[in-house]
């Protein structure tokens, strides 16, 4: 299986590079500083499960040409235009396009543009960012990648990444319902982001305020229920997850897109609070502390574009 990754940033050149590393054949889209950096130093990973430095495939959007297998695409939601006309001389009649952006808005506008058949569900759990050298910084233990058909079970085409996940230093999750597992995450994630982002704070922090925890899990409880609307409300199991994250006292953590907030740079803040907030109303959900979230971050935006 010949597959063609998206950049080599903090989330496709850890997925990727543990793909390469395992011994697939992996070809990486990116930009000429990216291309260049990557032939003087390879692709550098450095992480708790082992640390790897890499020769790598690479290939510019100038020089792009043929079809791939499986193309992996993980940008940022605001980038994902440029995405789609980036990888689309990559992706061939039985190509198929494995994202594992965050959120769900994205399914649209990729079967718009390749056809709903070619793609399948995608995500991922893991905390990275690139160094100041361009290595790519694994900072917990947590590296799992989980994609399958999004109309369930498998098939020979997610069996075969399957199967070439398989040597890869990280953990691989074939799922034979990945839609449920997307709106999962999905339910974590709109809360951690339109909660950290509101508070500008960390879930410890905001566990520490008189109110932070009752607030954390109201807003859960709108994701949830949106969900469940939709027919993929959370699983005991991982409603007990979700809420262990989002209420753990003195965690530090917070979700990626404050870090962008706080950095002053763009955020998915439509494409994750925005279209949980959307799906709320449309599903005749009450979701105030959603939309106090979104007008914070719609705010922020007017604010940073002047």
């Amino acid at each position: 299986m010949r597959v063609l990754v998206l950049g080599a940033g903090a989330t496709g050149g850890y997925f990727g590079g543990r793909l390469a590393e395992g011994g697939a054949d992996v070809t990486f889209l990116v930009r000429p500083k990216r291309a260049s950096l990557l032939a003087a130093k390879g692709l550098r990973i450095q992480s708790p499960h082992g640390d790897a430095a890499l020769k790598v495939k690479t290939v510019t959007a100038d020089a792009l040409s043929g079809h791939w297998d499986a193309v992996l695409l993980s940008c940022k939601a605001y980038d994902l235009d440029e995405s789609i006309k980036a990888i689309a001389p990559a992706v061939g009649p039985d190509s198929m396009v494995v994202p594992i952006l965050n959120g769900l808005a994205h399914y649209s506008a990729l079967d718009e543009a390749f056809g709903a058949g070619r793609v399948v569900g995608g995500l991922c759990h893991i905390f990275s960012t690139l160094g100041k050298d361009g290595e790519i910084v694994h900072m917990n233990a947590i590296h799992r990648i989980t994609f399958g058909e999004r109309s369930g079970g498998t098939s020979p085409r997610t069996e075969a990444l399957a199967q070439a996940f398989g040597p890869a230093n990280c953990e691989t999750r074939h799922s034979t319902e990945i839609m449920q597992e997307a709106w999962e995450k999905y339910v974590l994630l709109a809360p951690l982001a339109g909660m950290t982002c509101l508070m500008r704070a960390s879930v410890g922090a905001i566990m520490a305020t008189s109110e932070g925890e009752a607030l954390m899990r109201e807003m859960f409880e709108e994701c949830a229920t949106v969900a469940s609307r939709a027919g993929h409300g959370p699983r005991p199991e991982a409603r007990d997850l979700a809420l262990g994250f989002l209420t753990q006292k003195g965690s530090a953590m917070t979700a990626s897109m404050m870090r962008d907030l706080e950095g002053g740079g763009p955020i998915e803040g439509e494409h994750i609070v925005g279209d949980m907030a959307r799906r709320a109303q449309a599903a005749g959900v009450a979701a105030p502390l959603l939309r106090v979230a979104l007008a914070h971050l719609q705010a922020y935006e007017i604010r940073r574009k002047g």
